[in-house]
């Protein structure tokens, strides 16, 4: 071939190949493909033409250009921490967490050059207006109040931007150093109070516990007492009726009380406290109704009794010792008395001095 043939060919094959070029450049700037939960701005000759939605889409080439791409998604954006004055003079610093989504690429795009940056500097601002109202113990109480108003005042003015605020986190207020000392004091001596209080509160209950057991037991011991008393006076009353009963079945003569009279007189003298003993005037006559008695004499009738059935008459022998040694005691405790009224002086406070002799 010569190379008037060979250079048309070769010609025709560069303008093939630039041909294909092309086509293959335009089919790939006329297809776009936006993946999801993302939207890309189209611009037609430099003005805004559409909002291209996730899956296939058909650009005009070198005339449609698309912006980059804006995630739909909600972000999470953590803020460097901010110092804050609040309204005692004291400067906190505040770490702040902003959760927001692009509802509206077009806005997003052209009504504001940085949303990210215009939302932490949104944020810092209100967050310092908000606080700057309240008092250290307020702001550090008062998170939820604080998460609120920062929600409702960012919402309102991201609106146009296209942006929705769904939360405002406070994740930290830190005072200054000094002002964590004196609440840590402050805690501590709360915490002791309120420790001092309940330690107080259960002894004051323990002892009101007490002090009613106390008072319960004092009342059923009184109330045992008081049935044991009565049951005793019972008792007591139910053994002097029977006594009285028993005796007065018995049919008792002189000779019989003052033989019960004889056994007593000894229990006078065991007392501890008895210094003296003074033998009464009745233990003669006493001893001489018993000697009457064993003699045979009869008394004299200061009573009427009923009859009695006849009786044996004791062995003569045995009465007969009987009598003397009675008529003896009698002297015996004559002799006694008679000392005794000698050598004690007679006064108006003695008692227990006998009959006149």
């Amino acid at each position: 071939m010569t190379a008037s043939e060979v250079i048309p060919t070769v010609i025709g094959w560069a303008l093939a190949i630039a041909v294909l070029i092309f086509v293959v450049v335009v089919l790939f700037r006329a297809i776009r493909i936006i993946p999801q939960a993302s939207a890309g701005v189209v611009e037609r000759l430099g003005k805004y033409h559409k909002t291209l939605q996730p899956g296939l889409n058909i650009l005009v080439p070198f005339i449609d250009r698309v912006r980059p791409l804006i995630d739909m998604r909600e972000q999470v954006v953590s803020f460097p921490p901010q110092p804050v004055i609040t309204e005692d003079n004291l400067v906190v610093s505040i770490d702040t967490v902003v959760y927001f989504q692009v509802t509206d690429a077009r806005a997003a795009t052209y009504e504001i050059a940085n949303y990210l940056g215009a939302v932490e500097q949104l944020t810092t601002t209100t967050l310092r207006n908000v606080v700057g109202g309240l008092n250290l113990e307020e702001a550090l109480t008062s998170r939820d109040n604080i998460n609120g108003q920062l929600r409702v005042v960012l919402d309102e003015a991201t609106g146009k931007w296209g942006i929705r605020v769904g939360r405002v986190e406070l994740k930290a207020i830190d005072p200054p150093v000094s002002i964590q000392d004196s609440m840590e004091k402050q805690m501590r001596a709360e915490r002791d109070r309120r420790a001092a209080i309940l330690t107080a509160e259960g002894s004051k209950q323990s002892q009101i516990l007490e002090a009613e057991g106390r008072r319960q037991a004092e009342i059923l011991r009184a109330e045992g007492d008081k049935q044991a008393a009565v049951l005793r006076a019972q008792g007591e009353s139910e053994a002097i009726q029977m006594v009285f009963h028993a005796i007065h079945e018995g049919d008792p003569d002189e000779k019989l009380l003052a033989y019960q009279y004889l056994q007593t007189l000894p229990k006078i003298s065991e007392s501890p406290s008895s210094k003296l003993w003074i033998i009464p005037s009745e233990l003669t006559e006493a001893l001489k109704g018993i000697g009457d008695a064993f003699g045979g004499r009869q008394p004299e009738p200061a009573l009427r009794r009923a009859p009695r059935p006849p009786q044996p008459a004791p062995p003569r022998d045995g009465a007969a010792e009987a009598v003397a040694a009675a008529r003896e005691a009698a002297s015996a405790a004559d002799d006694i008395a008679a000392q005794a009224r000698s050598s004690v002086p007679p006064g108006p406070g003695d008692l227990g001095s006998g009959a006149p002799a």
